[in-house]
């Protein structure tokens, strides 16, 4: 059976010259990928969801085939939050449910806290909310220790140098040694990441995420902080692979004032970080439960 999607380019109220891939009909589903990978990473849930729902898993800013804008400034949150409300307005719709891993999970806390209006249903994986990250990080050496990364991706030139080398070898360990379902990353998924860098500054580009990230929080106005930390309204899922060698489970502890709308989380106990590519039947049975009242035909 051929797969359900079909790519197209779409040019955002910003310039930004967005590949996305399109899958299906009905209420708009957007689907935010991390880092290092690409709409690819969705493959799975664009396939199961796409016989309901219009699913819509871009190349974010950066990544693939989507523009890389040169500089650290070009990948703030705000301007990566812009990104997915230009994207839902350049698909013709004013709001829509996010469904978000890692990066694209950082993305989607802060637009579904500063911008809810956008924001349907909010489905995050593998990626904590920013406060609990925060006090994590000021609070918990092993967390700390677990994060080392991103202070190292606060240098110049040198990680994204040694990502590219031996052809993106640390690309490759990123998903196969710490993935608990080796089987889940076959050749032909890992050379679609390594083609997502394929573009010379990608690689500074996704590290920029992490450098912009760091900037921010020593910039950030008190007025744009309370914003990002509003109560979130939006009906809230978060499915957690517990064997994440990056972020501790206890990042997922009393969430529950975090959110004016319900709340709930799916441990999944046998997957680590890659969780909708380590266990895809699961994530997806858990997404079709969540988005169900949107495809629910009107009263």
């Amino acid at each position: 059976m051929a797969d359900p999607w079909r790519f197209e380019f779409l040019t955002l109220r910003s310039g930004l010259r967005m590949r996305v891939a399109r899958a299906g009909s009905g209420p708009l589903v957007v689907m935010l990928h991390g880092f290092p990978e690409c709409w690819y990473s969705w493959r799975h849930q664009l396939r199961a969801l796409s016989d309901t729902f219009e699913c819509v898993a871009p190349d974010l800013r950066g990544y693939g085939e989507t523009d890389a804008p040169v500089g650290v400034g070009e990948y703030s949150s705000q301007k990566l939050q812009n990104d997915v409300v230009h994207l839902i307005e350049a698909l013709g719709r004013r709001t829509a449910a996010i469904v978000a891993h890692d990066w694209g999970g950082g993305i989607a806390w802060g637009l579904a806290a500063g911008r809810p209006e956008f924001v349907q249903r909010l489905a995050v994986l593998n990626c904590p909310h920013p406060s609990k990250l925060e006090q994590a990080l000021r609070s918990s050496p092993r967390q700390l220790a677990r994060s080392w990364y991103m202070f190292f991706f606060q240098l110049p030139w040198l990680p994204e140098a040694l990502f590219r080398a031996g052809n993106y070898r640390m690309l490759v360990r990123a998903f196969r040694q710490s993935a608990v379902h080796k089987d889940a990353f076959t050749d032909e998924d890992i050379e679609q990441y390594r083609a997502a860098f394929k573009n010379p500054y990608s690689a500074t580009a996704a590290i920029n995420y992490y450098r912009a990230m760091f900037r921010s929080a020593l910039r950030t106005s008190r007025a744009d902080r309370e914003r990002a930390m509003r109560k979130i309204a939006a009906p809230t899922m978060l499915i957690w692979g517990e064997q994440d060698v990056a972020l501790r489970k206890e990042l997922t502890y009393n969430m529950e004032d975090l959110f004016t709308g319900s709340f709930e989380i799916r441990y999944i106990p046998d997957s680590g970080h890659w969780v909708q590519q380590e266990k895809p039947d699961l994530v997806n049975q858990y997404l079709r439960e969540f988005l169900a009242p949107l495809a629910a035909p009107a009263a």
